[in-house]
């Protein structure tokens, strides 16, 4: 299943780590990453895989979601076909 990561909020350092870290020790395959800073705001959007996680979508969620109250950020998962759905107007 792949599946839409985005990450909004004031750029600080460990922003890409602490997602990718965390993804990582899911076993979650990013397959594809853009990330961007606008003055002082960061922006990331990730295409990511969880087909071999070894966490179910609402642990992935519910561990992003805590590292983004942690880190002050908005860091939202979203399953690929919700994310085209919402887009596609």
């Amino acid at each position: 299943m792949r599946s839409i990561i985005t990450v909004l909020g004031k750029d600080k350092t460990g922003i890409i780590a602490g997602v990718s870290t965390i993804l990582a020790e899911a076993n979650v395959n990013i397959l594809d990453i853009s990330q961007t800073i606008l003055q002082e705001y960061f922006t990331m959007i990730m295409l990511v895989d969880l087909s071999k996680s070894t966490k179910s979508f609402k642990e992935i969620q519910d561990i992003l979601d805590s590292k983004g109250n942690k880190m002050e950020l908005s860091i939202k998962i979203q399953h690929e076909d919700i994310f085209n759905s919402m887009h596609n107007v």
